[in-house]
């Protein structure tokens, strides 16, 4: 009869270890890089050993069921791994951690990619360079002043002068306001730049100042 109570209880404390040993675990947190505490998105987080994970989202939170003394691997690109133990004296059934993650940095050599073999063979034909007749007389005219004139009055504003002719026009609003707008043909120094402009010819036509 001893014997029997002897050998029941022994078998119930196994059992509780048993079950104590495979208890469940909410485990959650979120990874961050340890210079600048910023969330790392997309970390790959296994049980090592198996199968079982998960993937971080896009600010690095996780959540999911694992063992006390699970061992958790945290690897992404870019990123050094790290291990992490699920500590087996918990008092819930549920484990926080924040996770940090060092870079893992490569540096590669410079490429430099020549045309020749060697720079003083590249240096050699690029001194000797003959461009042709009629490339050259093109470039001369293409950079001829009246060319590149005529292309100055056709060429459309680009953004940095939209965006500075857009604030002149807002000032000219905000000082204006509550008031008449400016009024230029009362103004002297207007008429003088007008008469200035008319005098030099600015008005004619293009084909008059040729």
């Amino acid at each position: 009869m001893i014997r029997k109570i002897l050998f029941i209880f022994f078998f119930v404390i196994l059992t509780l270890q048993n079950s104590k040993a495979q208890e469940l675990v909410q485990f959650s947190g979120v990874i961050v890089t340890n210079d600048s505490l910023t969330p790392v998105p997309y970390v790959n987080i296994l049980i090592k050993n198996t199968g079982r994970g998960t993937v971080s989202d896009f600010f690095g939170f996780f959540s999911f069921v694992a063992h006390e003394k699970d061992t958790i691997e945290f690897s992404v690109i870019g990123y050094k791994k790290a291990l992490f133990i699920i500590p087996d004296s918990l008092n819930e059934n549920r484990y926080s951690l924040i996770q940090m993650l060092s870079r893992d940095t490569v540096l590669l050599q410079e490429a430099v990619i020549y045309p020749w073999p060697s720079k003083e063979q590249f240096k050699e034909a690029f001194l000797n360079l003959q461009l042709p007749d009629d490339d050259l007389a093109r470039a001369r005219r293409n950079l001829a002043r009246a060319e590149m004139r005529e292309r100055a009055e056709k060429m459309a504003m680009d953004g940095s002068m939209n965006q500075k002719m857009a604030l002149q026009q807002e000032a000219s609003r905000l000082y204006s306001a509550g008031q008449l707008p400016e009024n230029n043909l009362l103004n002297p120094l207007a008429w003088a730049a007008f008469v200035k402009a008319w005098k030099n010819g600015d008005f004619r036509r293009r084909s008059e100042r040729e």
